[in-house]
């Protein structure tokens, strides 16, 4: 018997969750993770063998191949790489080509048009504490970022423009100016929206994303309401389509996740209120039958799939 013929077994956790997967992509709603590149999946959802040179896993190897496996289980994936970088053409041709054409990505827009006054930190250098020249420049979204992707606008579900936390752009002052930059937008691809301040969570913030046919982005964070409160504030769901992105539990920050649950290689702390809402989400698309795009984040629980695993429990 010629073993090669056949292809190995999935990672266990990785063999439950692809059926499930597959059957609500069937549905349009498509469960994927916040970025792809987690050693501490290796054994669950990728398998360490593909990924060996001289014996050991090498990193390198792990992170130039590691999604088209990733592919294998998963529908979808958001790349946050890209808010930190305007890729180039070169990159996205390799990163498109070197997955199946079945993957979806959601892509964060660069901050470069999403950030108002760079912070003082270090990586921004001399800039940081200055005002960002380019914030909600179309122009500059438009040539630098959704031209590039122009080619590969068929497996792209939707681009997210996060916004960070304003601590002097008010809610009117931002929609003035987020007015316009939604109005200048190439129509190729679905935006999406995901603001930090909770009091921009309004019956006009919302009103101004369904003119326009944009997604308020549900998004589990530090200083928003739970997802559950948000699903159910009048005109939340703003499109014909839902983005949500688990990324933590409300009140926890970024940092105690990143040093508690590092490196995620299991759920450490089950966040029901959240799961429960997860699965509200998904009962909701099925009832109005509107492609959605959920993204857990291994900062949510501890690791994403395991998360993921739990929602899709009897559904």
């Amino acid at each position: 018997m010629n073993l090669s013929l056949f292809a190995p077994e999935p990672p266990p956790l990785a063999a439950q969750l692809q059926p499930r997967l597959a059957e609500l992509a069937r549905q349009q709603i498509y469960l994927g993770t916040s970025s792809w590149k987690y050693e501490g999946w290796l054994g669950s959802i990728y398998s360490p063998d593909r990924y060996l040179t001289r014996g050991k896993v090498s990193k390198k190897k792990f992170d130039d191949e590691c999604l088209a496996e990733y592919a294998e289980t998963f529908p979808v994936v958001c790349g946050d790489f890209s808010f930190y970088q305007f890729p180039s053409q070169a990159y996205w041709q390799r990163l498109f080509t070197s997955t199946p054409p079945s993957l979806r990505f959601a892509f964060k827009v660069p901050e470069e048009i999403t950030v108002e006054t760079w912070p003082k930190h270090e990586r921004y250098g001399a800039r940081g504490g200055s005002a960002n020249e380019t914030f909600l420049n179309a122009h500059v979204f438009t040539q630098l970022f959704a031209h590039a992707l122009q080619p590969y606008r068929g497996r792209v579900a939707t681009l997210i423009f996060e916004f960070g936390a304003f601590a002097k752009l008010g809610r009117e002052q931002f929609q003035e100016r987020l007015r316009p930059f939604l109005d200048a937008l190439p129509p190729d691809f679905r935006y999406a929206v995901e603001v930090r301040n909770p009091e921009f969570l309004g019956s006009d913030y919302f009103g101004l994303l369904a003119e326009r046919q944009v997604a308020h982005v549900f998004n589990s964070w530090t200083r928003m309401p739970d997802l559950s409160t948000q699903i159910r504030l009048p005109g939340a769901y703003s499109a014909d389509f839902t983005v949500v992105r688990a990324l933590l539990k409300p009140g926890r920050p970024y940092e105690q996740a990143v040093e508690r649950f590092s490196p995620y290689e299991r759920v450490q702390e089950p966040y029901p209120e959240g799961r429960t809402a997860l699965r509200e989400i998904i009962q909701h698309s099925r009832r109005e039958q509107r492609p959605s795009y959920i993204f857990v984040n291994n900062r949510f629980e501890g690791n994403a799939p395991g998360t993921m695993l739990a929602v899709t429990e009897g559904l």
